[in-house]
């Protein structure tokens, strides 16, 4: 498929009509089924701990940490390393920004696709995905991103109008509903004794707050997105 700069910026800042309400719905469904089903969520689970660790990364760099790397393991766990004050605004809103990245990623991408901005959405993931890219300091974090990157930049350049539109609306009710999970298997761990070291109670000792302060807060965000971002998608 050949596209000249004028079509490939109107596609860029143009809007794409609204899908068939059957096929949000059946992206939802779907995608409640890569959060459900414990073996397909130890698959999917690594798009969720690649926003989670890119959450971390942009928020360092925003707030002028020095960011050494992201590494993100089969096990789908992860870790982003920077460089730094120990304490601080900086060094809070870099721990914080781990688990609220998901819902917050899904409830932009929810706008977007309430505006009718499918081709935009898409592309904007593959630029996201490339910028994560340069920071990934592992073999598999690089498979992982780049297999992402490949099938959102396969999509948007030569799937049609309604193949596009499937794949950014199950991309974002993904992330919408895979934003809770995280949340409550942390706190299942912390309360058998686990996680000792997790993002929550990194924050406890940064602020004096309890660590479950914080996963009650990841849980609001992550369902106040889903509320918000779902309602968009089914009404926009």
């Amino acid at each position: 498929m050949n596209h000249s700069l004028d079509q490939l910026w109107q596609q860029a800042v143009g809007t794409q009509p609204d899908p068939p309400h059957w096929l949000v719905l059946a992206c939802g469904g779907a995608a409640l089924l890569a959060v459900l089903p414990h073996p397909v969520w130890r698959l999917s689970r690594n798009v969720v701990t690649l926003a989670h660790e890119g959450g971390h990364a942009l928020a360092a760099l925003v707030t002028g940490r020095r960011l050494a790397g992201v590494r993100l393991h089969s096990d789908t766990s992860g870790l982003t390393v920077s460089a730094g004050r120990p304490t601080g605004p900086g060094m809070i809103l870099t721990a914080a920004a781990g688990y609220t990245a998901p819902p917050l990623l899904g409830l932009g991408g929810a706008a977007l696709l309430a505006a009718g901005r499918i081709t935009a959405l898409l592309w904007i993931a593959v630029l996201l995905l490339a910028g994560m890219l340069v920071m990934i300091r592992n073999a598999f974090g690089v498979l992982s991103v780049v297999v992402t990157g490949a099938a959102f930049f396969t999509v948007s350049w030569f799937g049609d109008p309604q193949l596009q539109a499937g794949f950014a609306f199950l991309g974002v009710w993904f992330l919408l509903l895979a934003g809770v999970r995280p949340v409550l298997e942390l706190q299942r761990k912390r309360r058998r004794g686990g996680a000792r070291d997790s993002d929550a109670d990194q924050l406890a000792r940064l602020t004096g707050a309890p660590a479950l302060v914080w996963v009650a807060l990841f849980t609001v965000v992550a369902l106040v997105c889903l509320g918000v971002g779902g309602g968009w998608l089914l009404t926009g």
